[in-house]
């Protein structure tokens, strides 16, 4: 039977390529010279981590990054920002989360989704943080990835595995 799989990813080396670019840039950055700022990504934890002396810096640490993210491809809506948090030395500390797969709300919301919208023999199943659309018409298949792309599940989606 036809199906395919939806996902939810952020590619971590495009993430790095981006906190790269923006240290090199703030580096460069006459509003930033001789200042403790840093960005730094813990990719075991899926964190990026920004720290400032104050939320001023923060923010525009956090709007120079989110633009590097956008020129690289990553979607800004599979990132989690934290609130500023105050930590030793004066300095605010941000912590971003990368949203790794589909969370399980956002999952049952699909499903929902595709059941409400009575396409024939469309089957949805939750795997884990993936989710498999199944039907014997290719046809209602490509409805359902149409649909799916329309509609805001507050994370990006991506299609994938399509198999006949």
């Amino acid at each position: 039977m036809p199906s395919f799989d939806v996902s939810s990813k952020v590619d971590l080396q495009e993430v790095d390529n981006a906190v790269n670019q923006a240290r090199k840039e703030l580096g460069q950055r006459y509003d930033f010279k001789g200042s403790k700022a840093s960005i730094e990504l813990r990719k075991a934890e899926n964190v990026v981590e920004l720290v400032a002396e104050d939320t001023f810096k923060l923010d525009a640490m956090w709007d120079l990054l989110q633009t590097r993210l956008v020129r690289r491809g990553v979607p800004l809506r599979n990132l989690k920002p934290g609130d500023p948090q105050t930590i030793a030395g004066g300095m605010v500390k941000r912590v971003v989360t990368l949203q790794q797969g589909i969370p399980s709300e956002s999952a049952r919301k699909i499903v929902k989704f595709l059941k409400d919208q009575k396409l024939k023999k469309v089957q949805a199943t939750i795997q884990g943080d993936e989710l498999r659309v199944s039907s014997p018409s290719k046809d209602e298949l490509q409805r359902a990835i149409a649909l799916l792309r329309a509609e805001d599940f507050d994370v990006e989606l991506s299609f994938g595995n399509y198999r006949d």
